[in-house]
């Protein structure tokens, strides 16, 4: 609710009690780095006073704590939490999180605007406040089978929603620097607004063409260098920290006070286990700290330089007219929120309690075609192979040359030599494709591994070793309405249903670690090596990150941006 301006000024000059008062500690200011002692005066969602004493009709002792704006995620994918909207903020906002700026491509791709729908609805109920970019690239590209097919003009009926910043990631590069009129329709139809970025090694002059298409931020540098670049041209970058894309080590030397203006944090791919464990970008705050960033550089980034580049100009700075997001933390360094405030509201058990349920949707949306061993076999005469090559805590991939002669005319998986095969299957009820391909990278020794959750078209898709295991899981993942599963010798090892248009479960964001746990340790025991088999396995189909990927259309040379196979 907006209070009257003369609420504010009132409360503000403390002529009357404020609404709400935070007594006793002090407030890191992100602009100047200083420290400033005194209360916090806050009339509804809005702060009115820092650096003073004031009464309240409600106070709250923040006595030995330091207060900093709360915490800004640029850029996720909340569907990859692997839970809904709602669990999603019950999950992260007690860690600082107070926005989320979210791109539902992976929905959308499923089943739509009604996703994208979806995800409006449930941010007008979250404690914390979620923002929607929205989904540039449904499909992400021509080469692949999607749910769904999004255009400019389903677009624009939605871009005056309150929550909507502007347009999610153009992933289509290709697109933007082959002026593709599908693409060029898109950000003429934002042009002037907010339009994120996606270009991973995108450099020299096609960088350039690419940011003067309008295109303002950048989550897909993987090296400094790469970095360094994009910011010399512009774009802010992102710092990205997911249970996959792991390019925090790599940036974090460039975060100083001096680049922090124009540097974010994000996670984009993030599932509950690893929150669990690590954290969210309060790990990402406390892991550069400990590395030696400044306090003042990984805190503006994670609130201030973040509100600025998204155009939040009411957030980001704990100072009056701004929107009350705050959290406590006794150690700056260690970042742990001991209170969280969104809005003026503390975030508690009762207030996530109080919250207005939305309804669930994209049920059934599994419609994947029967298959058997036979499926998954790869017929070929010819000894060269083209082999996806896994790069842990990237989803970025090598484009490998093996040699594996046929026999019989038929190519198999070879775990001694760590080559496993890798499938996609068709699941949106379109055509009922099945490509196979093979991978290296995951140690596999037995069974197979399959999931729902296969960027960004979502199909189904399966790695193994056994190509009756592979059938076995594929099949699993159509009764269960989608998920992750682990199979081995004809059984289901572990699984987690995701029947949420195959993406997130119904059921609270513990028991989501609890079955993460159960089918990390079960894809462990098949002798896989990856620390997260589940995500990375995901990106193995995304074919807008280079080198090598599948769909369900073949393989995808994404430098050249063809199938080859």
């Amino acid at each position: 609710m907006v209070q009257p301006l003369s609420d504010l000024i009132r409360q503000g000059r403390g002529l009357v009690p404020a609404d709400l008062v935070l007594k006793g500690g002090q407030v890191l200011d992100v602009v100047t780095g200083e420290t400033v002692p005194g209360d916090v005066a806050i009339c509804g969602e809005t702060i009115v006073g820092i650096g003073a004493e004031y009464d309240g009709r409600e106070t709250i002792d923040v006595s030995g704590l330091t207060l900093v704006p709360g915490f800004i995620d640029t850029h996720l994918h909340i569907e990859s939490s692997l839970v809904t909207p709602l669990e999603f903020d019950r999950c992260v906002c007690p860690r600082g999180v107070t926005t989320a700026i979210c791109d539902p491509h992976e929905i959308a791709n499923v089943i739509g605007v009604e996703g994208i729908e979806y995800f409006l609805e449930a941010a007008t109920r979250t404690v914390m406040d979620i923002r929607v970019n929205l989904s540039s690239c449904v499909p992400s590209t021509g080469m692949e089978t999607a749910g769904a097919r999004i255009e400019a003009a389903d677009l624009l009926p939605l871009s005056d929603h309150p929550q909507v910043i502007g347009l999610a990631e153009m992933m289509n590069y290709p697109g933007v620097l082959m002026q593709e009129p599908g693409v060029l329709a898109k950000l003429e139809a934002f042009r002037g607004g907010h339009v994120d970025g996606h270009a991973p090694l995108l450099s020299g002059r096609d960088l350039n063409a690419y940011i003067a298409a309008g295109i303002r931020t950048e989550h897909e540098a993987t090296t400094a260098a790469e970095a360094r670049e994009k910011l010399q041209k512009g774009m802010r970058v992102l710092i990205r920290e997911g249970s996959v894309s792991k390019d925090m080590a790599a940036l974090r030397p460039l975060l100083t006070e001096l680049s922090s203006a124009y540097m974010c944090l994000c996670t984009d791919d993030r599932n509950p286990l690893d929150i669990a464990e690590e954290g969210h970008l309060d790990h990402m705050i406390r892991w550069m700290i400990a590395q030696g960033t400044p306090v003042l550089a990984a805190y503006r980034a994670a609130s201030l330089a973040a509100a600025e580049a998204f155009g939040l100009k009411d957030r980001g700075q704990i100072a009056p007219g701004k929107r009350a997001d705050i959290v406590a933390v006794a150690d700056l360094a260690e970042c742990r929120a001991e209170l969280v405030l969104s809005g003026g509201r503390v975030a508690s058990a009762a207030a996530f309690a109080a919250r207005e349920v939305v309804a669930p949707v994209g049920r059934g949306s599994v419609k994947a075609p029967k298959v058997t061993a036979a499926s998954f076999r790869a017929a070929s005469n010819a000894a060269e192979t083209h082999v996806i090559g896994i790069m842990p805590g990237k989803i970025l991939t090598e484009h490998l040359v093996e040699d594996m002669p046929p026999e019989g005319g038929e190519k198999r998986a070879d775990p001694e030599r760590d080559l496993a095969k890798v499938a996609v299957v068709e699941r949106h009820g379109k055509n009922g494709n099945v490509a196979v391909g093979f991978v290296r990278g995951f140690g596999m020794q037995r069974g197979a591994i399959g999931s729902t959750v296969c960027h960004d078209h979502h199909n189904i898709v399966a790695v193994g070793v056994s190509e009756a295991d592979m059938a076995l899981a594929a099949t699993r993942l159509s009764e269960i309405e989608g998920g992750f599963v682990v199979a081995e010798g004809g059984k289901v090892l572990a699984e987690l249903a995701l029947p949420v248009a195959g993406l997130m479960s119904l059921e609270t964001f513990e028991t989501v670690e609890a079955r993460l746990k159960d089918l990390r340790a079960a894809a462990k025991s098949l002798g896989v090596v990856l620390e997260e088999p589940f995500l990375q396995l995901a990106f193995i189909a995304l074919p807008v990150i280079p080198a090598l990927k599948i769909t369900d259309r073949g393989l995808v040379d994404v430098e050249k941006f063809e199938i080859i196979g």
